[in-house]
């Protein structure tokens, strides 16, 4: 009898590891499905280029993450002349499950991809080559844009002058190496609404900034904690210590007190890309104020127009501490 027992023990345990293996293999093999690159050839305008600038410039910000940034001063600025070439690294030391490496995105990359794969990738969160890309980039929210938006952004990479630099492979961690074939999915596009709609619009500009990413504090796993959105608190390991986002709900201890006039010069008073050094322990941010200080009034009224819409949560964040500070407390 316990022969028996042992015998239908170990079945189920073989039968387990199997539909396990199966499922990991479909995760691994069949994963990301989200079609192929779209037949798309863009032919654009002068206009269409220097708002695909625009946008990827000081909106969704892609050429922050794709440069060198200088954090030696104040607020990170490019350095001139990186423009595009990728490499910047988000790494296992600021809590992301592996290693990964912004992309190169100058024609000396992605001058042998077609318009359609760099849309799907964009959009998707997949590449030229079928592989998932990790979600640091927000391809989630990029995907609910316009798609005239993402075309104008792509008509403006092929402008950028090309930077052969040679990007590492992302090394991935278990089990999200895994994981990350599951998140990629094709999503119905977006529409701009009217500028007149200040609120929709508002959300509009502040989903393709990715502003509730930063803004939002998580778990130790990554996960947004319900009920806090926009709520600032998220922590950000950097060169001088630990920096934390800003409240931005209409709460006192957000921006409730703050006018529109106040909202749009903060972002103003960062315009000076020749901003000052920055010393062991002293304050800096990962916020790329200067380029986004670069938006339109008319955008960054209507962000603060829909930030007024939104649920107020009372979050007193402590901005920054000091390594010196870090060390002490361990």
């Amino acid at each position: 009898m316990k022969k028996r027992i042992g015998k239908i023990a170990l079945g189920i345990v073989v039968a387990l590891v199997l539909i396990l293996a199966v499922g990991l293999a479909y995760v691994k093999l069949a994963l990301p499905n989200v079609g192929p690159a779209p037949e798309m050839t863009i032919k654009a305008t002068a206009e269409q280029i220097e708002h695909g600038r625009y946008l990827a410039n000081s909106v969704a910000s892609c050429i922050d993450c794709h440069s060198t940034r200088d954090f030696s001063k104040l607020t990170g600025p490019l350095v001139p002349g990186t423009e595009g070439k990728g490499g910047e690294k988000f790494s296992r030391e600021f809590g992301f499950p592996g290693n990964y490496y912004a992309p190169n995105l100058t024609p000396s990359h992605l001058g042998s991809w077609t318009d359609g794969e760099i849309y799907r990738a964009i959009t998707t969160g997949v590449n030229r080559d079928g592989r998932a890309l990790f979600p640091v980039m927000p391809y989630q929210n990029y995907a609910q844009m316009d798609p005239g938006d993402i075309r104008d952004i792509i008509a403006y990479l092929r402008t950028l002058e090309p930077i052969e630099n040679e990007i590492p492979p992302a090394e991935l961690d278990f089990p999200i190496n895994f994981i990350i074939n599951t998140i990629p999915a094709k999503r119905e596009p977006g529409h701009r609404p009217d500028t007149t709609d200040r609120v929709a619009y508002g959300k509009y500009v502040m989903t393709f900034a990715a502003c509730t990413i930063c803004h939002t504090p998580v778990d130790g796993q990554g996960n947004a904690l319900p009920g806090m959105d926009m709520a600032g608190g998220r922590e950000f390991p950097i060169q001088t210590g630990t920096v934390r986002s800003m409240n931005l709900t209409p709460a006192r201890s957000g921006i409730g007190s703050w006018t529109k006039a106040a909202f749009i010069s903060r972002f103003r008073s960062f315009a000076d890309k020749n901003q000052p050094g920055v010393h062991d322990d002293e304050f800096n941010t990962m916020m790329p104020w200067t380029m986004f200080s670069q938006m339109t009034d008319q955008d960054l009224g209507a962000i603060y127009d829909y930030l007024r819409t939104i649920k107020p949560v009372e979050n007193k964040v402590e901005r920054f501490t000091p390594k010196s500070k870090l060390v002490a407390s361990r």
